[in-house]
């Protein structure tokens, strides 16, 4: 099969899709399903990738499959395309988020004992419907209180292919440094990089996604705590009042 062809229409396919394509369902818009399509849709890959290097477009691989998307660098100005402004997350939901990728699987009093706050039920609701967290188990203590965990939308939303491809401590030098720029559809993202380290450094994840935190989120306890505790969970009436 022309090779042309081949990257013609995996590039139109990505474009069109809307959505990270497998590899499979790549393979599966030729006629032929020889085990050469297989390799020429691979090639394809490659090449396009390449060629979109020094574009204002970027084929990346996430968890579901290769998609075409904006590029960082320019993602500010073209999201002024788009009239309706994102959605505002505080910094409650995005340290909670962090927590539960980092640490999963994690139930809700464990992250209630790191952050010294009661999670709100609305943040958890959330993440459930944006299908960015799911029930991986119930940890066998009295009650049986649920696992949290990422999914594979978590993953794709925030240009990951795998959770090891988040950052760890290692990778970084200083507090100021405790981010990753991520591709998102009009502005970047950032993700703490490590639950241990002080709560307040999660709000970064706001100013690097453009999603400001909420004006009446309420003051978060001192960096010193941020560290598990040992004893007890929540200071009665401490709870998040907003997502």
């Amino acid at each position: 099969m022309n090779h042309q062809y081949v990257k013609n229409v995996v590039e139109a396919a990505l474009l069109a899709a809307g959505r990270p394509l497998a590899l499979e369902e790549l393979m599966s818009v030729f006629d032929e399903r020889d085990g050469s399509i297989s390799e020429e849709v691979k090639g394809a890959i490659a090449a396009l990738t390449e060629e979109y290097a020094t574009r204002g477009l970027e084929l990346l691989e996430v968890a579901s499959g290769f998609r075409i998307q904006i590029r960082a660098a320019v993602a500010q100005p073209v999201a002024r395309l788009w009239q309706e402004r994102p959605a505002k997350y505080s910094r409650a939901l995005l340290e909670t988020l962090a927590l539960i990728a980092y640490r999963q699987p994690i139930t809700r009093g464990e992250i209630e004992q790191i952050r010294g706050v009661a999670v709100n039920p609305n943040i958890i609701k959330t993440l459930h419907e944006r299908n960015w967290i799911r029930v991986v188990g119930h940890r066998d203590v009295p009650g049986k209180p649920e696992l949290l965990g990422t999914t594979r939308d978590f993953l794709d939303y925030f240009s990951l292919k795998k959770l090891d491809d988040l950052p760890t401590l290692a990778q970084l030098k200083e507090l100021e440094d405790l981010r990753v720029q991520l591709t998102l559809p009009g502005a970047d993202a950032e993700v703490l990089t490590d639950p241990q380290v002080a709560p307040d450094a999660a709000a970064d994840l706001d100013a690097a996604t453009d999603l400001e935190a909420a004006a009446d989120d309420e003051e978060e306890p001192n960096a010193e705590s941020a560290a598990p505790r040992t004893h007890g969970l929540v200071a009665s009436g401490a709870q998040d009042d907003s997502i």
